[in-house]
């Protein structure tokens, strides 16, 4: 049975935000998600989806899925190619309209992320967080965010974690409204989408005062 309910600690109003809007909106873009499917066979190969072990909820591990926007292009050793050769411009049409998130709306269905939180990163910079920024864990990771809305991309991380922070510490079932409104505009307008010069974003190698171990 899919287990429906918020993990401890987790306000349920959240939850219960995230059933209404996400349960229905699966089921109208259905024919999107299909189309989408049948394009990214075509043009990016199989796998459809790009899957990867991101941290969750107090840095709990899961799988995090996206709709590929690569190809597996290597090099004549077998290496593979830089992020901006494999990207193939169906790729950056899903990378700019955020397409390529939807098969993320499942994992919120599933209880493992949530419509508004903290984006999740990669495994690795968990040991590069300062005691400050690790506390952006403390509630599910979003699809968009306090972050996403303020410039995504084109922030720094410092800033970047600072957002997610101040959404921790503030957070509200108006303010994820809020949120889900400033995405949608976002989204038409194609703003921050990556950072000037990049596909991706730079990786996060950790800020200064950052302790290690």
């Amino acid at each position: 049975m899919v287990n429906l309910m918020f993990p401890d600690g987790v306000p349920r109003s959240k939850r219960l935000l995230d059933l209404i809007l996400t349960i229905p909106g699966l089921l109208l873009i259905s024919p999107i998600l299909l189309l989408l499917t049948v394009l990214v066979r075509l043009y990016h190969g199989s796998p459809v989806l790009f899957r990867q072990l991101r941290p969750g909820y107090r840095g709990k591990p899961f799988y995090i899925y996206k709709f590929r926007s690569m190809t597996e292009m290597r090099d004549k050793n077998g290496r593979l190619q830089s992020d901006s050769v494999r990207l193939t411009p169906l790729g950056r049409f899903l990378r700019t309209t955020s397409l390529d998130e939807l098969p993320e709306l499942f994992l919120v269905v599933l209880g493992k992320m949530s419509l508004v939180g903290p984006r999740p990163l990669l495994m690795q910079y968990l040991e590069r967080y300062s005691p400050e920024q690790m506390r952006r864990h403390l509630v599910l990771p979003g699809i968009t965010g306090w972050a996403q809305v303020n410039g995504r991309n084109v922030l720094t991380w410092e800033d970047k974690f600072r957002l997610d922070i101040w959404y921790v510490d503030n957070w509200s079932l108006l303010l994820d409204i809020k949120i889900l409104l400033i995405t949608l505009w976002k989204v038409i307008r194609r703003e921050g989408i990556n950072q000037p010069g990049q596909a991706t974003a730079a990786e996060f190698i950790g800020s200064s005062g950052t302790k290690k171990e």
